[in-house]
């Protein structure tokens, strides 16, 4: 089992490897950039620049000139710029470099865990990751829980009584449950418990209260358990409807099967069948979705939720960064969540073995 792990530990260099090259070789032929980004900003076409470069108007306005910018054919929208602004645009950026060059530096970096500065919040990438992560591990961390918690007696429990009312009620509730969009039941839960029109129970923005920090040990719990209940309500809708059913087929499965026949004939218990042999052969399946269910809770779908209720997370930070084009965020978080979906995608496998010592990943061929 060592050599199984330390081969997929080092197999994982060559997969961060193709995707970072990959990514990096879509935004080089990706319209706009940061350049153009700040260049739109001098020329009051965009509002949404940062403060970074706001105090530079008036140095590029002394640099304006009748003649074209050796720039303009380059840079939409850099007529009349003086050159060596647009030079020092692109210095600053690495832009000055070849791109090969700028792609074997940010490898380098990367494998340190030196992700740079962003370009427009001129902060370090790691600190602004830091600071979003704990709003997006709140979020997924409790959705997944929650889905799994939720899915899996659910899954036994419609296996058990496959066919019967109990089946197809709960059948129905899931899929309509999991056809609703999480921002609208979102919007619907604000409507409904946070002052929209109806109820004023729970707050609407933020996972803490002002007064947090004041607060006691137990009235801390308290106020972040408050402040979650909308939004991880929201995100858990319809998240936990794949894995129930699933829950539901691999049981299904496994109950049909000789060796539960034969477990039932000696005698044992319905509930001794079904959580001492069953139920450990039926988890494979539901394991297996584990590592995406577990990634996608903290940027998948997440945004929108982030957005309604004011939180400030990965999902959202990461949004902004693309449309800012702020390269060293998007690529950072591009890196972290490949590189933690990997080591979950190992976890999971272990997880396997663990359950059924029958399965045997290093005999079996890569």
């Amino acid at each position: 089992m060592a050599f199984y792990i330390l081969r997929r530990m080092l197999l994982m260099i060559p997969t961060l490897f193709g995707i970072l090259a990959l990514s990096f070789v879509i935004v080089q032929f990706a319209p706009g950039g940061p350049v153009e980004r700040v260049i739109a900003q001098i020329q009051g076409q965009d509002s949404g620049a940062t403060s970074r470069f706001g105090g530079a108007n008036s140095t590029i306005a002394a640099g304006r000139g009748g003649a074209a910018s050796e720039f303009a054919g380059k840079y939409r929208g850099a007529q009349g710029l003086d050159p060596k602004f647009i030079a020092e645009l692109e210095k600053q950026f690495g832009f000055d470099k070849p791109p090969l060059e700028r792609f074997w530096l940010m490898i380098r970096n990367y494998a340190m865990f030196d992700f740079g500065r962003s370009y427009f919040r001129d902060a370090p990438v790691l600190s602004l990751i830091k600071e979003k992560l704990p709003v997006s591990m709140s979020l997924g961390l409790w959705m997944t829980f929650l889905s799994y918690a939720i899915s899996i007696p659910l899954g036994i429990a419609k296996a058990r009584r496959e066919g019967e009312a109990f089946d197809m009620w709960t059948s129905a509730v899931i899929i309509t449950g999991y056809a609703i969009p999480s921002f609208l039941f979102a919007i619907l839960l604000i409507v409904l418990f946070a002052g929209g029109s109806f109820w004023q129970i729970f707050p609407l923005r933020g996972l803490t209260s002002d007064d947090f920090a004041q607060l006691s040990l137990v009235g801390k719990i308290k106020d972040y358990l408050w402040h979650i209940v909308l939004p991880v309500s929201a995100l858990t809708l319809g998240a936990f409807a794949t894995t129930t059913f699933l829950t539901k087929n691999a049981f299904i499965d496994e109950i049909r099967k000789q060796y539960v026949v034969t477990a039932r004939m000696k005698g044992l218990t319905e509930r001794r069948v079904l959580y001492g042999h069953v139920f450990r052969n039926a988890m494979l399946i539901v394991i297996s979705g584990f590592p995406g269910a577990f990634i996608s809770a903290f940027f998948t779908g997440s945004l929108l939720i982030e957005t309604i209720f004011s939180l400030d997370g990965l999902g959202l930070l990461s949004f902004e960064s693309t449309l800012n084009r702020d390269y060293p965020v998007v690529f950072a978080n591009l890196y972290i969540f490949a590189l933690l979906g990997l080591v979950i995608n190992l976890i999971s496998d272990l997880t396997y073995a663990w359950i059924d010592p029958r399965i045997d990943f290093e005999t079996r061929e890569t």
